[in-house]
């Protein structure tokens, strides 16, 4: 096929029609056809020529040029892309490196190979323009919801018409058993849009707990607006949800606005999810209220927090607790997933219990390590003191205003306590020198015996062995594994050991082992400092 006057409008028309099927620029088409027909050139006149072909956009003829470019003489490798500046005065008068000296040459008569690998290079092309125009255009509705129609389902995973293109709505991204018949009308969340050499992959979900947070944004104008908030969601997709919600606007009652009138806002969302029940709570900024708010419908008595575990203890009512865990632990793993803290649940029996076994627990101890009788240990006990330290160090009047405590009955108590815990002190520091712990670590400030003999214990026996610990290591914390929370066993946690002081004891043991610059030190201890003022100010 050559390229004559015959067939020159034909390209624009193919051009056109193309560009019109795919809903891409006609130019892009246009461009692949000068590839296309450049490549065949160079078959036919040598691959090593740099033929180029344009494509005057008004007539559709098609001009073959050979492109010859000046380059210093020992740079020239390609002599029939490429010429010296000497074979360049030929055409030119005063010719410089980088000129192009273009010569005209005739079209191409395409043969049957050529013609087939030119539609191929032109389909290619044409394939990458589609894609790349249908990712640019979903690659910003990512977060949304979007409306489409069932095309076919494969190995359970639904293929979902969006009008320019297709998203998947995987098996795991369904409600419940909820089943599709082709040419059913769907709504879905776009949950990623990745762009893959097969093309732009656009991934849809139905159960993403935002899914249901946009549903409500469509349905309730004042989260729209931004007067209301949605501050955090959790789902058992197909069953039961609850969404924390806040108003900036004291007029609005930020539930009341999300479940509208005659419960119609929050039934139109029930009706999308299947049935999914949905718990409203308002969010609050105590975390204490937050989480009895998210526990409704059940009833807390009392809510004790570990901000440093990221663990929350709840009391509630014996006759409470089945409401409170829900059917199979449903209701305090949404409130869990809601408040991003782990809940232990227990009755006030179950609390009263623990509570009696650890009053139980420090009588012995002080009735062993004092040789006092059992009354005195408990009024030891019932006054707040739970170790041996807090009974030697106290201030003596904190003692003495405990009924029945006079002045010898305090000084005694103090001065066995001391002699308890030097004795104990003695013993750690022996134990520790038997493990082989060396006095850089046992003379180091901040280590009481007890925590270098544990260190030992564990193979740490040096300053340069504590100094290569991490913080975590020490004081212990907490790992999200397959999304639930996992407790690291910090080697002095036992002594309650913050995070904070275990990263100070580590930093300035590198600082006296010259690993660390002191100045690093400030500027670490300023960056902790600063932290904590603005977790305050929020």
């Amino acid at each position: 096929m050559a390229i004559t006057s015959a067939n020159q409008l034909e390209l624009l028309q193919t051009a056109e029609a193309v560009a019109r099927e795919k809903m891409i620029d006609p130019g892009l088409v246009i461009e692949a056809m000068e590839e296309s027909l450049a490549r065949a050139a160079k078959s036919r006149y040598g691959a090593e020529m740099d033929i180029r072909v344009k494509i005057d956009r008004k007539t559709g003829r098609a001009t073959f040029t050979r492109v010859r470019t000046v380059m210093p003489d020992e740079e020239v490798e390609n002599y029939q892309a490429q010429l010296t500046v000497k074979q360049a005065k030929q055409y030119l008068a005063d010719p410089q490196l980088g000129d192009e000296i273009v010569d005209e040459v005739p079209p191409v008569d395409l043969g049957r190979i050529a013609a087939q690998s030119a539609k191929q290079v032109i389909l290619q092309k044409v394939r990458e323009a589609e894609r790349d125009r249908q990712y640019e255009e979903f690659k910003d509705r990512k977060g949304t919801i979007i409306n489409g129609q069932v095309k076919r389902e494969e190995y359970g995973n639904v293929i979902v018409d969006i009008g320019r293109g297709e998203g998947i709505l995987r098996r795991n991204e369904k409600i419940g058993r909820e089943s599709y018949r082709i040419g059913d009308r769907i709504r879905c969340y776009v949950k990623d849009v990745r762009r893959e050499a097969r093309g732009p992959q656009i991934f849809l979900s139905r159960t993403d707990p935002q899914f249901m947070a946009e549903l409500f944004k469509m349905e309730v104008p004042e989260i729209y607006d931004g007067i209301i908030e949605i501050k955090a969601v959790a789902r058992d997709p197909g069953s039961r949800a609850k969404i924390a919600v806040i108003s900036y606007d004291n007029s609005i009652d930020p539930v009341g606005a999300c479940v509208g009138m005659r419960g119609s806002r929050v039934q139109a969302v029930v009706n999308e999810l299947q049935g999914e029940k949905i718990d409203i709570i308002p969010w609050n900024q105590d975390q204490a209220t937050f989480l009895v708010n998210a526990l409704q419908p059940a009833e807390v008595s009392k809510v004790v927090i570990d901000e440093d575990g990221g663990r929350i203890e709840v009391v509630v009512p014996d006759e409470q607790l089945s409401l409170a865990i829900g059917r199979r632990g449903q209701n305090v793993r949404l409130a869990s997933q809601l408040t991003a803290l782990d809940i232990d649940i227990m009755t006030e029996a179950e609390e009263s219990q623990r509570r009696q076994a650890e009053f139980a627990q420090r009588t012995g101890l002080f009735m062993e390590a004092l040789d006092v009788d059992e009354t005195l240990a408990q009024l030891l006990v019932a006054e707040g003191f739970t170790n041996l330290e807090e009974v030697a160090y106290v201030d003596l009047e904190e003692l003495l205003s405990i009924d029945g405590f006079d002045e010898s009955t305090a000084e005694e108590l103090q001065a066995r306590a001391r002699d308890q815990l030097e004795e104990a002190n003695r013993k750690a520091l022996e134990n520790a020198r038997t493990l082989g712990a060396e006095d850089s670590l046992i003379e180091f400030e901040g280590l009481t015996p007890q925590m270098v003999e544990t260190l030992a214990k564990d193979g740490v026996k040096t300053l340069e062995d504590f100094a290569t610990c991490a913080d975590w290591e020490l004081a212990g914390g907490w790992t999200t594994v397959n999304g639930e929370r996992v407790k690291d066993q910090g080697l002095l946690e036992k002594f309650d050991m913050s995070l904070e002081e275990a990263q100070r004891l580590v930093m300035t043991a590198r600082v006296l082992l010259g690993w660390v610059d002191p100045s690093e030190l400030e500027k670490a201890a300023d960056e902790v400092e600063e932290e904590a003022e603005e977790e305050a100010d929020v």
